[in-house]
Parts: structure tokens; C-alpha cells; sequence
């Protein structure tokens, strides 16, 4: 097994009740559940969004990214997701993380402090030069795209 990459974390704000800090909930999870640092709650309506403050910033090692995905279980029983699925943290930005949460459904949905909202994952990034080229080389699929393989 390799040694976990590690990613410095800070504390935005201080709160007599700190939140815990994100980690695996089971052993081969790939995302750290993100939690809602806000005061009591936030109601978004339907159709409603908001960035929803984690009280957390990071330090990504140079090569890597954070990426913010949906919690399944919010997304199927209350419609939630996040806006800019997935979001991306750059590893040069030192500002709090936030999630650009939406309700999808027609109830309204509140927020409370603490409740897990959102999953990090952190990935290696790959770098890449585009190169400008007057043909590309062809393939079965070609130009076909939205739908084009079939259901």
C-alpha cells in the first residue's frame, strides 16, 4: 500500500463546536463527505441554489485537484445536487472551499449546521499541449456525440 498523499487543511473561522475535519466513512470510499459550516440552518426552495460554506481551505499538492461531487443520497431522496458537478479546487487556490448546492425537487429543502452536503476527491491532474492539426485521424465513432452510440 502507498503512502496517502497528504493535503493541509485550514480552519476558515472559529466555532465554539468545530466540525469534524472530512475522512473516508468506510475503507475503500473514494470521497470525504464535505459538511455544511454555516450558523443554524438555510432553507433553499425549489429550484433554489446557494454556495454553501465548508469553514475549510486546502492545500493541494502541485499535480492534484479536489474535486466537489454530489452525495447520492441527497441527490435521490431530496433532489439536491451540486450546480458545477463536478467542481474543481486547482491545488494554486487557498480560499474557503464552497458548494454550489441546488434543489432539483419541488419541496424545499433545509440545511443544517454540520450535515454533510458533498463529497471531495482528491485526483492527479494531467497536463496536456494542444497541438492545432488539419486532420485528425478517423475513427468508427467519428463525429458523433449526444446520444449517437444509442441508448
Amino acid at each position: 500500500m502507498t503512502s496517502p498523499i497528504v493535503v493541509r487543511v485550514r480552519r476558515v473561522r472559529t466555532h465554539p463546536e468545530p466540525l469534524p475535519l472530512p475522512r473516508y466513512e468506510t475503507a475503500l470510499a473514494a470521497g470525504m463527505d464535505l459538511r455544511a459550516d454555516i450558523e443554524g440552518e438555510l432553507t433553499l426552495g425549489p429550484f433554489e441554489r446557494a454556495a454553501i460554506p465548508t469553514g475549510l481551505a486546502i492545500a493541494l499538492p502541485p499535480g492534484f485537484e479536489a474535486q466537489l461531487r454530489p452525495r447520492s443520497g441527497l441527490a435521490l431522496r431530496h433532489g439536491l445536487t451540486l450546480l458545477n458537478s463536478p467542481g474543481t479546487v486547482d491545488a494554486d487556490y487557498r480560499g474557503e472551499v464552497q458548494v454550489v448546492l441546488v434543489n432539483l425537487s419541488s419541496h424545499p429543502f433545509t440545511v443544517k449546521r454540520g450535515e454533510r452536503i458533498a463529497q471531495l476527491v482528491v485526483a492527479p491532474v494531467s497536463r496536456v499541449s494542444l497541438v492545432e492539426w488539419e486532420v485528425l485521424d478517423s475513427t468508427e465513432r467519428g463525429e458523433g456525440g449526444f446520444g449517437s452510440t444509442g441508448r
